[in-house]
């Protein structure tokens, strides 16, 4: 259940109005990377981690919860920034008159502002000075927007990516608004982007394990073998050379001629481990093992008879 409080998480204001930056922070309402996608994608997730996994399925609605929060303030604010243009456009009469007419008063402003409008011509012609559910080229959004793989593993791991992505979104538009009041809410929703990432983070680390993704394991042939895949300098570094992100020992393989190296093992078929002691067996048996673990967590939270998503009233946090 929702309940909407009409006071806003953080305040946005805005200088004036300003059409041109309003079109560019569409990009963060319905655009790949804005709040609409990342209020979506969690709440998507939330629902396989109900029962099998409250509190992450806490963490993923909280957020969700917020980043609509946050879709409120960038909607807010491209409403402000098109402050006017509503009354003017009801207003055929006496429009000229209007104070965001004003401001297009010069031939070149009001040319400038009618070449952006052919960029994305629904925003100032269908939009009425309101936001639309699209980026700021004008393309809709779109649920495959939404990456839920009900794997709290990958999907944690895709939270990560789209917080990322989110937040230099908003480093890039900073750039591109000089009004301080409309860059003090771009920051405060940029830095909510570095939280979430940080809880994702954090809630990825109490799965054990974690990694790799998912429960069927790599096989040992191939999880630390490094093809050399380009002529020239071969660059060396911890992603193909010595230990690299492991912590017990374990090493990188070099395959410096891939050629050579395919013919010689026929297409791989007789090619050893290197640089890990697992055999395949071990694999093997950690897949079983993992297999049967998170299926257990599963089907021991769900009933196999009636079931309901809900105890009233509801516990007290």
């Amino acid at each position: 259940m929702f309940h909407h409080v009409k006071e806003l998480q953080f305040n946005a204001r805005v200088s004036g109005p300003d059409p041109r930056f309003a079109g560019l922070l569409l990009e963060q309402f319905g655009g790949g990377n804005g709040e609409l996608k990342a209020a979506m994608q969690y709440f998507v997730q939330a629902f396989s981690a109900r029962q099998p996994y409250p509190d992450k399925y806490d963490l993923l609605m909280d957020v969700a919860t917020e980043e609509f929060s946050h879709l409120e303030i960038v909607g807010a604010t491209i409403t402000m920034l098109l402050d006017g243009v509503n009354g003017a456009l009801k207003d055929a009469v006496t429009s000229k008159q209007n104070g965001w007419m004003k401001m297009l008063s010069g031939r070149g402003e009001k040319e400038q502002v009618i070449h952006d409008a052919m960029v994305n011509p629904h925003f100032l012609v269908l939009s009425g000075g309101g936001p639309r559910v699209t980026d700021s080229q004008g393309v809709p959004w779109q649920g495959s927007f939404v990456n839920a793989n009900g794997d709290l593993t990958v999907d944690l791991r895709s939270d990560i990516a789209a917080e990322s992505r989110a937040k230099i979104v908003y480093e890039y538009l900073l750039q591109f608004t000089d009004d301080p009041l409309v860059q003090e809410s771009l920051r405060f929703l940029m830095t909510r982007e570095i939280a979430h990432f940080q809880m994702f983070s954090a809630a990825l680390e109490t799965i054990e394990p974690n990694f790799p993704p998912g429960v069927l394991q790599g096989d040992p042939r191939f999880t630390h073998a490094y093809f050399n895949m380009s002529n020239g300098n071969n660059v060396r570094g911890p992603w193909n050379h010595g230990q690299g992100p492991w912590t017990t020992g374990e090493n990188w393989e070099y395959i410096e001629d891939p050629i050579r190296q395919v013919a010689e093992t026929q297409g791989q078929m007789t090619k050893t481990a290197e640089g890990t002691s697992r055999t395949a067996a071990e694999a093997k048996a950690l897949e079983k093992e993992l297999s049967q673990q998170r299926s257990q967590e599963v089907m021991e939270a769900v009933p196999s008879g009636e079931n309901q998503w809900s105890e009233y009233p509801a516990a007290v946090r």
